[in-house]
């Protein structure tokens, strides 16, 4: 017996993208080109949505008025713990835990393709599908996901 993969509609792909990159909107993040935005879907239903931001309780850098990582000089992709914010990704995955959602089996749209250590969140989580736009210098997500089996894609340009 032939195991045959879903079809997935690609129209779907896009509406989900076009949430992901108004939760983007929502960022408080200061570094130019760094909003971005994650919903997890399962069964074309939005389960949680996640942007970059500080946590509960402690100040963005938005209304702090600076941002820490400018501050320091720390290079984009690089030590990630000098940040006030917390990954698009991980926001939607804590939020999935708090509200005691189910993420296994989901498909999380994420506006930039995640850093290895969301991947590495993203896999534990159970989430089987990963689509992003906005390419990100981390090669070793690549090797993860091919470790690991995780279906990433690209979303190609809306023709």
């Amino acid at each position: 017996m032939e195991n045959k993969q879903p079809v997935i509609d690609q129209k779907w792909d896009y509406r989900f993208m076009d949430m992901a990159k108004t939760v983007a909107s929502w960022s408080s993040c200061v570094r130019n080109g760094r909003h971005v935005g994650a919903v997890i879907v399962k069964n074309k239903r939005i389960l949680t949505t996640g942007y970059n931001g500080a946590p509960i309780g402690v100040l963005n850098c938005r209304d702090k008025g600076y941002c820490m990582r400018d501050k320091l000089n720390i290079p984009s992709g690089t030590r990630a713990e000098m940040c006030y914010a917390i990954h698009a990704e991980q926001n939607a995955i804590i939020q999935a835990a708090r509200m005691g959602v189910s993420v296994e089996g989901a498909t999380i749209y994420v506006t930039h393709q995640p850093c290895s250590v969301c991947t590495r969140i993203i896999i534990n989580a159970g989430i089987k599908r990963v689509v992003y736009e906005v390419p990100y210098p981390d090669d070793f997500s690549a090797k993860l996901w091919e470790e690991s089996g995780l279906e990433v894609i690209k979303l190609p340009e809306k023709v």
